[in-house]
């Protein structure tokens, strides 16, 4: 079973939503026939680099609201990532630009090492307030990941370096109607939208293996007397005195 999820480096739900599938899988009977693929959405493609305004204030003006109000609709996220054992500090996020954060992460795919920075990307933005849009950041956050640094730095300088596999995959979102992430994609057939709760995605993945493994129907050659030589529920069929009784 293949799941692809589409997703930033700075949506909150993203990180969430991923958690809740994770935690899902761990209680998967058929975890180790599932592999889980990432691909690259931004949110924002003409986001700056630095903006210079912290989250509550890039809010405020996105949606129209105070930072007040701001303030209150991210208490609310951060609730809902401390239950899934994540914790957002708010306060001093540095909102950026996360295009050469995506192209970073292909890179790390081609190493074989897409799951540990995926993780590590979204800790540094959301627990560690890191700019993820800041070269150096980013390299070091691949050299935590078991990357070379200076291979990443190099890719990070070429700004042609694996641009091409993350508008591939927003190309792919388009096709498939994505307008907002986490967005997560099973087998090329099923979809689920959002940071759904554990169970969403516990009964998706059950569901989705029991119709793609059905169990094998066998073809019955027992003949018309079958019932007459059969013992169920508890009692055995009497044989007529025809059967030699």
């Amino acid at each position: 079973m293949k799941i692809e999820v589409w997703s930033d480096f700075v949506c909150p739900f993203c990180y969430i939503g991923k958690r809740r599938l994770e935690e899902a899988l761990a209680q998967f009977p058929h975890k180790d026939q599932v592999d889980v693929e990432f691909k690259s959405f931004e949110l924002d493609p003409n986001a700056p680099l630095n903006t210079g305004k912290s989250i509550n204030e890039a809010l405020a003006e996105k949606y129209g609201m105070t930072i007040e109000q701001a303030k209150q609709a991210n208490v609310g996220i951060g609730q809902q990532a401390s239950g899934v054992g994540l914790t957002f500090n708010f306060d001093d996020m540095k909102p950026t630009n996360t295009f050469d954060a995506h192209r970073l992460a292909k890179f790390a795919k081609a190493q074989g090492k897409e799951a540990a920075i995926t993780e590590k990307l979204l800790y540094a933005y959301f627990t560690e307030s890191k700019d993820v849009g800041n070269i150096e950041t980013l390299a070091e956050i691949a050299e935590a990941s078991g990357l070379d640094r200076q291979e990443a730095l190099a890719v990070l300088n070429d700004k042609t370096a694996y641009a091409n596999e993350v508008r591939i995959d927003e190309s792919i979102a388009q096709q498939y109607g994505v307008t907002g992430v986490p967005y997560f994609v099973i087998n090329q057939k099923y979809a689920i939208s959002g940071a759904q709760p554990k169970e969403t995605f516990a009964g998706a993945l059950q569901q989705v293996w029991e119709e793609e493994n059905p169990a094998p129907k066998l073809q019955d050659l027992s003949g018309s007397n079958a019932d007459d030589a059969l013992c169920a529920d508890g009692s055995c069929a009497v044989p007529t005195k025809n059967e030699g009784l």
